[in-house]
């Protein structure tokens, strides 16, 4: 028979949002649960050099992700290497159910389970990333200064990285499989006025090419949709800009989303369409997607989970 855990607090995910919750509701004495999920740390523990997380002038992802981890530990977080499968939030307690069979039930939930940087999926895109490839601009443009950079995409995400990238690199060269773009049209103006970016239409990328010793990336080749002619373009990052999808998969058919199915929450707070469930960092920022902004939401829900909590009594119906 499978084991039930009831918690006053259940936070899924293990992102800043997480983690960030766990040291606020540990310290309003909720003795939240933390269930990782399949990515423990999230999209950080992908990325290499971090410089603009505060306090720090630089740290590596992986080693930030271990530093929060532990400081929600020893708030009094338990921390559990678990999935969380199925989430019934039509009555409460919540009940959540978990890939290792355990029943979790909860008088509140705080959703953090971020959301995932689309990819194309080629092999050689997953052999460099962290080492020039990357899906973030605002997170890694910083370290392409003077150098030439390409970007992949057309749409709203793709135009705004390579805008941000001029501001490093010596050239940024857009490749998109058409020959119009689908972002807005004052981004578009920005970008065919840039001298600095060159897009390149009818190319989709299709082979990263780098070095071995250190790893690293040299140059990328694109195909041409129509002909298949090859270009080989001299590089030193790449950035995948073709969009983020939530990772909603648990309350997608439940709570209100919006903008491409990120969980909507109330404006200036966390809280969702159902009373007592809380969504914070990127499952919920469509816009900014930062790890700073996810960990104030992780403080928000916290503290919204508190009052929602106190606002109940003894946290039953």
């Amino acid at each position: 028979m499978a084991d039930t855990r009831h918690t006053k607090v259940l936070i899924i995910g293990s992102g800043p949002a997480g983690y960030t919750a766990g040291v606020y509701a540990s310290r309003a004495m909720l003795e939240p649960i933390l269930v990782q999920g399949m990515e423990p740390g999230g999209q950080l523990t992908t990325t290499t050099d971090v410089e603009n997380w505060p306090g720090h002038s630089e740290i590596q992802g992986p080693d930030l992700m271990i530093n929060m981890e532990t400081h929600s530990r020893a708030m009094g977080t338990e921390i559990i290497s678990d999935l969380i499968t199925s989430l019934d939030m039509t009555k409460r307690p919540f009940t959540a159910q978990s890939d290792s069979g355990t029943v979790y039930t909860a008088d509140a939930v705080i959703l953090a389970t971020g959301a995932r940087a689309k990819w194309l999926g080629l092999e050689s895109e997953e052999k460099f990333k962290g080492f020039g490839v990357s899906a973030c601009a605002t997170c890694d443009g910083f370290f392409y200064r003077g150098q030439e950079i390409v970007v992949i995409g057309g749409g709203n995400t793709a135009v705004e990285e390579a805008l941000f990238l001029t501001n490093f690199a010596s050239k940024v060269t857009l490749i998109h499989r058409r020959d119009e773009l689908r972002s807005e049209k004052i981004l578009e103006d920005r970008l065919m006025k840039n001298e600095k970016i060159t897009p390149l239409w009818f190319h989709e990328l299709v082979e990263v090419v780098g070095d071995e010793n250190p790893l690293g990336v040299t140059a990328v080749r694109a195909k041409h949709v129509e002909t298949g002619e090859i270009t080989e373009i001299p590089c030193k990052g790449v950035f995948v800009a073709i969009g983020h999808a939530p990772a909603n998969e648990l309350v997608k058919d439940t709570l209100e989303t919006h903008m491409g199915g990120y969980v909507k929450t109330a404006p200036d707070s966390t809280a969702t369409s159902i009373p007592g469930i809380f969504a914070a960092g990127d499952l919920t920022d469509h816009k900014y997607r930062q790890a700073v902004t996810s960990a104030g939401m992780g403080c928000m829900a916290a503290l919204e989970a508190e009052r929602f909590l106190a606002e109940l009594g003894d946290g039953t119906e």
